[in-house]
């Protein structure tokens, strides 16, 4: 017979699970995240990977982790601190330690803390025997050794059985946050559809972990947090990279363009990649070139012959596309670049995240180049922008840059399936065979677009190349008036895209004392921390921006209206400088972070309670 328990209802929890990278965190905090998002709770997440590939077991710099939002109310972010810690290691426990509330709880896998293992993560001594988890719940479990004991009986390699013992942890978290566990046993029996031995062995360490978890005297009762209230409709959890792949998709079906992606494989891009590769069915065609260049070439073809060009990359690979960019902003073909952010320069920190690549992407090629810039702010809206992104390529007949960054590709929520009918609609500019006088560069006097001839198409034969154009006839020119005209009027081409989109919108109060101002993936962490403070009577508001180059047309309105602005952004700011640059009648203050780490609401909160404080 078990205990009685006692379920207690929580409006959220914050769980972060952590170990070595063979430990299996992603798949268990996924897991864990798939069932949380079945029982309708909204959710936000952060995979946390290692910067090396193969970084010495039992080192911090091996930590793998997974850290999970969920609640019954709305979450915009994964979390400040975790009110769970799963630490499969010290290295996990050395690496996360800090970022659980005091009082929280940490189920430490006692199997795997050794000496040497102590030495490895940079203890002194054993942290389960000094002061240092005094503040917190520690639970010791002998996960390692309680895995093998149970799957004793089990004819599968040693291997396979260590590898089992994530599922005991899942197990455990499962019953503390009474979670069922049928969506899990789906997983299994999908994933080893092959190999029976596997399923069985992991769903038993699975109970194991459940049954462990409701008996020991430790945990003396379970908390459960409630469905949240959605629109009616259908959903799934979805991150940002497949979020992204999708949006592309739509874009394309809707313009009845066909979808050309042409990509080299970097981190945190490559998801997008394997996403759209398995939708060919969509008509989809996919071109894995042999480097970015090839990538970003092999698109503006696409788009020459009538495609949706698209290419991907981060920092790195987009500095190599830099001259093709510039191809296509002479050509004025559509193309869309997708830039996820990671830290930088160089290769950097490939698996972190960071915004430092919006100067690159603005003013990262040679000569007068411009580009439209967008970003998406959150897993979901990925969709939103590169749905919007197309749109604007091909309405405009330019390169669209969309930037995101590794926490919104990574990251995953709750998104609501869209239907085709949704989503509005894309002027395709083509040009039309019937045309008696057909010129290449001559444009709509309104947009100041030119028409998109498909080459084959009778009556549209022209030139095409990285050359300066002739205004009207798109012949090679060298007049140096005709330079400077072509040079400004592709300039004023993008600033006019001002009139087809948004207009900037302002969340809590819509003037006072303090106008935070964010772009791309702070969103969730910025709205969160002015909202509450707005809801506690703070003279604070937040203008975020999706759409940077060109900026929203009221962005001068909005600005006026507050004593203080501040920027925040994941760089040592590059936002401001821009705002600086382009708005000039303003004074901007400016805080950042380069940690590879998203902000905290705690943090921000401490910076906007001591400006409102200054007079």
């Amino acid at each position: 017979m078990t205990k009685e328990t006692v379920v207690n209802e929580l409006d959220r929890v914050v769980i972060k699970f952590a170990g070595d990278s063979g430990d299996g965190m992603q798949l268990t905090g996924s897991q864990f995240t798939d069932t949380s998002a079945m029982l309708g709770n909204d959710l936000a997440t952060f995979p946390d990977y290692p910067a090396e590939i193969r970084a010495p077991q039992g080192t911090v710099a091996g930590v793998s982790g997974f850290q999970v939002h969920i609640g019954k109310i709305t979450v915009y972010h994964p979390g400040d601190k975790a009110d769970v810690l799963v630490a499969m290691n010290p290295a996990a426990l050395k690496a996360n330690m800090k970022n659980v509330k005091t009082g929280g709880t940490i189920i430490v896998d006692i199997d795997n803390f050794t000496t040497k293992n102590f030495d490895k993560a940079g203890f002194d001594s054993d942290p389960l025997k000094n002061d240092l988890l005094k503040d917190y719940s520690v639970i010791e479990v002998g996960i390692t050794s309680l895995t093998k004991e149970c799957l004793k009986d089990i004819d599968i390699d040693g291997k396979s059985v260590t590898r089992s013992k994530n599922m005991f942890a899942l197990g455990m978290v499962y019953w503390m946050f009474s979670r069922p566990l049928d969506q899990t046993e789906k997983f299994l029996e999908t994933k080893f559809a092959k190999k029976p031995l596997l399923i069985e062995a992991n769903k038993k360490v699975l109970y194991a972990g459940l049954h462990y978890a409701e008996t020991i005297e430790a945990l003396a009762s379970s908390y459960t947090v409630l469905p949240a209230l959605y629109e009616s409709g259908l959903y799934r959890n979805i991150s940002g990279n497949v979020a992204l792949a999708w949006g592309l998709i739509t874009a394309a079906i809707k313009s009845k363009r066909t979808l050309f992606f042409g990509s080299y494989p970097i981190t945190p891009a490559s998801d997008i990649l394997h996403e759209v590769a398995k939708h060919k069915h969509f008509g989809a065609k996919i071109f894995q070139a042999e480097d970015e260049i090839a990538a970003a070439a092999s698109a503006i073809g696409a788009s020459f012959a009538g495609a949706l060009g698209v290419t991907s990359s981060s920092g790195p690979g987009i500095a190599l596309k830099g001259e093709a960019i510039g191809l296509a902003v002479m050509t004025e073909l559509p193309l869309v670049v997708l830039n996820i952010q990671r830290g930088g320069p160089s290769t950097g920190l490939p698996t972190k995240t960071e915004q430092s690549d919006l100067l690159q992407v603005l003013f990262g090629r040679n000569g007068e180049c411009p580009a439209i810039v967008i970003a998406a702010s959150t897993p979901a809206n990925c969709f939103d922008f590169a749905y919007e992104a197309c749109r604007l390529s091909i309405e405009h007949m330019t390169p669209v840059f969309f930037m995101s960054d590794g926490y919104l590709g990574n990251g995953a929520e709750p998104w609501r399936i869209k239907s085709l009918d949704d989503m509005p609609e894309i002027r395709v500019p083509l040009a039309d065979k019937s045309e008696e006088d057909f010129q290449p560069y001559r444009r709509n006097p309104e947009t100041l677009v030119r028409k998109w001839a498909v080459p084959g198409t009778p009556n549209l034969v022209h030139r095409i190349g990285g050359l300066e154009k002739e205004d009207i006839t798109g012949n090679v020119s060298y007049d140096p008036l005709n330079h400077e005209f072509m040079t400004k009027i592709r300039a004023e081409k993008i600033s006019k895209v001002a009139d087809n989109i948004p207009e900037l919108t302002v969340d809590g109060a819509q003037q006072g004392d303090l106008l935070v101002v964010g772009w791309g993936g702070t969103y969730g962490h910025l709205y969160t921390t002015v909202t509450e403070m707005h809801a506690e009577g703070k003279s604070i508001g937040l203008a975020h921006f999706n759409y940077i180059n060109p900026l929203p047309k009221n962005t001068d309105e909005i600005f006026k209206k507050f004593k203080k602005i501040l920027v925040c952004e994941l760089n040592l700011g590059q936002f401001v400088n821009y705002l600086r640059m382009m708005k000039q009648d303003f004074k901007y203050l400016q805080f950042n972070k380069v940690q590879g780490l998203p902000f905290s609401v705690a943090e921000l909160k401490d910076q906007f309670e001591n400006l409102l404080e200054k007079k």
